[in-house]
């Protein structure tokens, strides 16, 4: 308005005036922004990551750290085998194969993951027979004429007549479970589980670091020597353990005193700690409901990978968006000038409007594409 009242009253033609309103629209304004935001946020669900708003966008791309539960999130939530120690003469693989073959007759956590383990490495299980279970405990039977027992330490020495479980499990790494197997009353060995790192895990906190995040903190309610022993192996700044929700909050909001932080989890008791973050990502594929309803991002897929690739859609269009902005409302500008001084009447005026428009949409519709940097990825 003010450039339109001094170009009338300096040059006396009202066209100047009528020339500059013309051209002096909002639209690259009004358009960049909307446009480049939703084709971002378009181009992040075609990688399995639903970011559930224009705003959930932005704060993503200002992320600087990032607060990572452990179990489910980075590490894969269920018990693997890690080692096997046996008495003298024991082969471990047969053990392993006898164990969980009587393990198919128990719903136990780590009976499961015995189970999964042998049909993993491709051994033949037997049909076990004449099953006796103690809840907590551990189970007895028969596997091929041979009587065996598997669970506690102090539940299978109690069943055999010689060896002890425990005279094996010295040096147990942190966070590792026992599992004892005693074979025609003698204690056989010992199969150690734990909750496994991620094997996508590591070079996604590499990812996350190329894209400028600067320091990651590994938050969980479990032990804290077992998230210790997952935050050294990960090369996180800070591991802590032992967390109750209300803590795991306020690990979050002490985070966010110094930088916009991005909180990343599954479980139920992650929900209060993804709300309080600037950015929550939830792991929508396996994870609780609870934490999807909380969340400002869903990882669709079981692919950590897709989080770094999301966070650099996320910077790549607020970039655009912003220079679209800043391209447009400039050019409007010049018009401004150059119909203040009469250079632009007020038809091409308009047709250069439209012509500013065209092209900051344009601009905008960039974020659709790929990522340089994702790009040269996949070529990898």
């Amino acid at each position: 308005m003010l450039i339109a009242g001094a170009a009338w009253w300096v040059s006396g033609d009202p066209l100047r005036a009528l020339a500059v309103l013309v051209v002096a629209t909002p639209c690259p304004l009004i358009l960049a922004v909307p446009v480049a935001i939703i084709s971002g946020m378009s181009r992040a669900a075609s990688l399995g990551v639903l970011i559930k708003s224009g705003g959930a966008l932005e704060r993503l791309a200002r992320v600087r750290t990032a607060v990572l539960d452990k179990t489910g999130t980075m590490t894969s939530g269920e018990a693997g085998v890690v080692e096997i120690r046996t008495s003298d003469g024991i082969d471990p693989e047969e053990m392993l194969r006898l164990a969980a073959s009587l393990d198919q007759a128990s719903n136990h956590v780590s009976a499961e993951a015995l189970v999964q383990s042998a049909r993993e490495r491709g051994m033949a299980l037997s049909s076990p027979t004449d099953i006796v279970e103690t809840p907590g405990s551990g189970v007895e039977g028969r596997i091929n004429g041979r009587s065996l027992v598997v669970g506690g330490s102090d539940f299978v020495r109690s069943r055999c007549s010689s060896g002890n479980p425990y005279a094996l499990g010295g040096d147990l790494p942190p966070g590792t479970a026992v599992v004892a197997v005693g074979i025609d009353g003698i204690v056989a060995g010992i199969i150690l589980l734990s909750d496994q790192i991620r094997d996508d895990a590591h070079s996604t906190i590499d990812s996350f670091r190329a894209a400028g995040v600067t320091r990651f903190v590994l938050a969980s309610g479990d032990h804290a020597d077992a998230v210790r022993a997952a935050g050294l192996s990960l090369g996180v700044d800070e591991a802590i353990g032992d967390l109750l929700p209300a803590e795991k909050v306020d690990v979050v909001i002490a985070e966010r005193r110094k930088a916009s932080v991005m909180m990343i989890g599954d479980g139920v008791n992650d929900a209060p700690a993804l709300a309080a973050a600037d950015v929550g990502v939830a792991m929508g594929a396996r994870g609780a409901a609870a934490s999807s309803e909380s969340a400002d991002v869903v990882l669709l897929v079981d692919h950590l990978a897709r989080l770094p690739a999301a966070l650099l859609v996320a910077q790549r269009t607020r970039h655009i968006a912003l220079q679209s902005v800043f391209a447009g409302l400039s050019l409007s500008l010049l018009a401004m000038v150059a119909a203040a001084f009469g250079y632009l009447p007020p038809v091409q005026g308009a047709l250069l409007q439209e012509v500013i428009d065209v092209a900051v949409i344009l601009n905008a519709l960039r974020a659709l594409s790929v990522p340089a940097e994702i790009r040269a990825k996949r070529e990898e």
